[in-house]
């Protein structure tokens, strides 16, 4: 059962620090079209952004509405289409020399959650983390040292181990190829995993296709879709199917910011594990981590 508005303890709202932030993201993606109709873009995004701000507090569902509005003027279904593909083939190179890793470690789910995390950097246009998915080449072996700030590993397997099924929601392109990595430890342990994607192409994030060409799907025991154009996951409209996996699942584990925000306002009877780099103020003082951080935090 999905509970609304209901306090978890802590919550992202919209912040003053989201407006540069959002509009850097749609000049990037503007940019990375380059159809000519930047100003276009950029027009509608701010007017979306002045006209929904008074009414809408929850960030990723204003972030929605403002992307919605930049898709439109710009006239491309996926503008990062390109940089998507880039980033899986980049990540890939990545996938065998981690599971290893997971694979040699005393504890696979928390070598795998950590490699997770570890791919929550390939998010482009935020400014925040990477813009180019070459750079990953430059960072990898620094990131392994990096520590995870805020981790509820240990809740986090307990809380698996009370169920068969897990609901697994994916973020970006590129760290896709390393959540395999923590599916097949999650598989290992004798559960069922369903994955969720975007329901439509929307900033770098996951979609049925996407997923499809990593070859994703053969990693699952069920793949489906949000089914709408968000950002995160819009718990108001939910179908049939995915309500039911979520409410007969022992956890649900959401990667990213994006998903963060969505689901950080509503409480579900299934704990939910957030698994992501805290790219952003707001985020990061709402989870009370510095900015940067890598975090893996069990909301019960």
């Amino acid at each position: 059962m999905i509970i609304m508005g209901s306090s978890v303890g802590y919550s992202m709202k919209v912040h003053i620090d989201c407006v540069p932030c959002m509009m850097r993201r749609v000049i990037f993606q503007s940019r990375l079209v380059n159809n000519g109709r930047e100003t276009e873009s950029v027009t509608a995004a701010l007017k979306a952004y002045a006209d929904n701000l008074p009414k809408e507090t929850n960030s990723a569902r204003l972030a929605t509405i403002v992307h919605a509005h930049s898709y439109k003027a710009l006239g491309v279904k996926d503008p990062y289409l390109e940089l998507k593909i880039e980033a899986d083939k980049v990540a890939e190179k990545y996938v065998s020399m981690s599971e290893r890793h997971v694979l040699d470690s005393d504890d696979e789910i928390r070598a795998a959650m950590k490699v997770s995390v570890i791919g929550n950097i390939m998010d482009f246009g935020s400014g925040i983390a990477i813009e180019d998915p070459k750079e990953f080449d430059e960072l990898f072996d620094s990131l392994w040292e990096q520590e995870i700030v805020l981790d509820d590993t240990d809740l986090i397997k307990e809380t698996i181990d009370k169920g068969n099924s897990i609901v697994y929601i994916f973020d970006n392109c590129g760290e896709s190829q390393f959540d395999k990595i923590l599916i097949r430890a999650l598989k290992r342990r004798g559960k069922r995993v369903v994955g969720v994607v975007r329901g439509e192409p929307i900033l770098n994030d996951v979609t049925y296709e996407d997923a499809l060409r990593i070859g994703l799907d053969k990693e699952l025991d069920k793949l489906i879709t949000t089914g709408v154009f968000a950002i995160g996951l819009d718990a108001d409209n939910i179908g049939d199917e995915l309500r039911d996996e979520i409410d007969n699942a022992s956890i649900v584990i959401t990667k990213g910011m994006a998903n963060y925000e969505s689901l950080s306002d509503v409480q579900w009877n299934t704990p939910v594990a957030f698994i992501l780099r805290a790219k952003c103020t707001p985020v990061a003082n709402s989870l009370g981590v510095g900015l940067g951080t890598n975090v893996i935090k069990l909301q019960r």
